[in-house]
């Protein structure tokens, strides 16, 4: 740790010790003066990796990459000001997705308060109802009491930002000059052990959080219903832990036999058992195959689907919905469930799983079978047009390239459409993130590079080119953080999404064209450049495909793929027409 030269040291020392004891690994500081105490402790503090990023915009999102990927919290350190107000997007997206950050906004003291000091607000709740807990600290003091309070809700913080439901929270801390570590007098000798150092090797507080196994009678309810369902479904939303869920997943919809509808971003498709079912967006977009597939029972894990129509489906089945929430999150936005299970997913899987063997029959296989049909008939389109990019084809060669183990990014918008309805398999299981708590493009960069550095080894992101124009300062936090990222951007020249949509149709064209389409002429060789990231442009898939492997050698890469954004909207119709031709009227089984 710091050396204790002034008050400001002791006091900044003391607050990350205790959040370091609380199991904080990183801390992503930006450059300010009044948060100089907090800064130098961080640098100084054993057991914590500190990042430094320019922009607090970025490092929010940074932040919340590492904590996404590592499920730890990370700190992060803002100067006094406007500067914490950066962070609001990325605290946003932490409430929403659950992810665990301790924010550090440094303060002027307040005898400078309302009175026009620079770079002085009011940062009290900065962050409002995305918080899960807010303190003020209060101006360093050299006591016994002070100090133990100060460690006490740092404790406090660590475990409100950890338990259920995880998200930020902020730590509002006041410092009086002198900011640098000039030696002063200020009475640290007269501490007690307790104040000075804390309780080593634990927290001063130890916050231990109830128990997060579902309720075992409410399980043995679903698993009757479950024994005498044969036309059950489980559905896998959007979910980030790497807790062995594929895995319990698995051995449930063998026990259960019921198909595993996973979208790309469930931890659940790639590597996922033999009842794994990738094109169901498609399979339920057909008519006759959705009608004769109505399911009675619906387990349904993880967060919103990012496809209609499964949604659509699932609420007009009439069937029974359980939703398994491992944070206390409610994802049933028509409110069909009738029953929320609270606790770790994983555990009720596996309680769930045990005592049932009905085993895969022809409900399942019947799944499985459309499937094949429609993943052959996806092949044949590509393998007709061999040297032909497009935005569904980058989404599956992309995941073609990766090996085992891969870590992956996706952004919101059309590449993670693209990439749940057209990229089905891969090599094995690999850890595949995306931001859907807000399901917005902001941040995403910085996000993928902090997903990239806690994983410590090269990693891929999948983005648009409006995603990366709006955080193009993330190439340039990946590459101070010396972070092996492969960004492949997928640039349409505008807002590709937008023609999807019924705005397209009903708004004048020139009016659609520049307040949707936004077309921006960017060379985005240029934006690379900037950040002294290599730079490819593929335009055939074998050329992505090298270039993403080369990408996974390590260093920060770009690689672009133009696509035709006035083509678009026909291209993805034309391919889900084709795959759903090849599903024919039946019997799939």
């Amino acid at each position: 740790m710091s050396s204790d030269a002034n008050l400001n040291q002791l006091w900044a020392r003391a607050l990350l010790e205790e959040l370091i004891r609380g199991g904080v690994r990183h801390a992503v500081v930006c450059p300010g003066s009044r948060s100089s105490p907090l800064a130098l402790a961080c640098a100084s503090a054993d057991g914590l990796r500190t990042w430094s990023v320019i922009d607090e915009r970025s490092a929010g999102f940074f932040a919340l990459g590492l904590a996404k990927h590592s499920r730890a919290p990370v700190v992060l350190v803002a100067t006094s000001g406007s500067a914490g107000a950066h962070f609001y997007p990325a605290v946003i997206e932490a409430a929403m997705s659950h992810v665990p950050l301790i924010i550090l906004t440094a303060d002027r003291p307040l005898e400078l308060q309302g009175w026009g000091a620079a770079q002085t607000v009011p940062q009290a709740r900065f962050y409002g109802e995305f918080s899960r807990f807010y303190a003020d600290v209060g101006l360093p003091e050299s006591g016994n009491a002070p100090i133990a309070h100060l460690r006490a809700t740092a404790a406090r913080a660590v475990g409100c930002a950890t338990r259920a439901p995880r998200g930020a929270v902020q730590l509002n801390v006041p410092f009086r000059e002198p900011l640098a570590p000039t030696p002063e007098a200020h009475g640290a000798e007269q501490l007690s052990a307790l104040a000075r150092d804390g309780r080593p090797g634990v927290p001063l507080t130890r916050i231990v959080p109830p128990s997060h196994g579902p309720d075992a009678s409410t399980l043995d309810e679903v698993r009757r219903r479950v024994s005498v369902t044969a036309k059950g479904v489980i559905v896998c939303g959007p979910r980030d832990e790497d807790d062995g869920f594929n895995e319990a997943i698995t051995a449930l919809s063998l026990a259960t036999g019921y198909p595993v509808l996973a979208e790309a971003v469930s931890q659940a498709r790639y590597g996922g058992g033999p009842l794994t079912v990738s094109c169901y967006d498609t399979l339920l977009r057909h008519g006759p195959f959705a009608q004769a597939h109505r399911p009675e029972l619906v387990l349904r894990f993880g967060g919103g689907l990012t496809p209609k129509t499964p949604q659509q489906w699932i609420d007009a089945s009439g069937a029974e919905i359980v939703v398994f929430s491992d944070e206390g999150a409610l994802f049933d936005p028509t409110h069909r469930a009738a029953t929320v299970v609270e606790g770790s997913a994983v555990l009720a899987c596996r309680a769930l799983a045990t005592g049932l063997s009905r085993g895969p029959g022809r409900w399942a296989e019947s799944f499985l079978s459309a499937e094949r049909r429609v993943r052959g008939a996806l092949s044949a389109a590509f393998e007709e047009r061999p040297d032909v990019l497009t935005e569904p084809r980058v989404a599956s060669e992309v995941v073609a390239a990766l090996p085992a183990g891969a870590q992956l990014f996706v952004s919101s918008s059309m590449p993670i459409r693209a990439m749940d309805a057209f990229a089905p398999s891969s090599a094995g299981p690999m850890r595949v993130l995306a931001n859907r708590g807000a399901n917005g493009i902001d941040g995403i960069v910085s996000t993928a590079a902090g997903m990239a550095s806690a994983a410590g080894r090269p990693a891929v992101l999948l983005t648009g080119d409006l995603a990366l124009l709006h955080d193009v300062g993330g190439l340039i936090t990946a590459a101070r953080a010396r972070v092996s990222l492969t960004v492949v951007v997928v640039n349409n020249d505008g807002g590709g999404i937008f023609s999807f949509l019924p705005i397209a149709q009903s708004a004048p064209r020139e009016a659609f064209e520049t307040l949707f389409g936004t077309p921006h002429g960017v060379d985005l060789s240029h934006a690379a450049s900037l950040a002294g990231a290599r730079f490819s442009r593929p335009t055939t898939p074998s050329g992505l495909r090298s270039a993403v492997r080369e990408g996974l050698e390590g260093g920060l890469r770009v690689v672009e793929v133009r696509v035709d954004r006035a083509t678009n909207v026909d291209e993805h119709r034309q391919l889900f027409a084709r795959m759903a031709t090849a599903l024919g009227d039946g019997p799939w089984a």
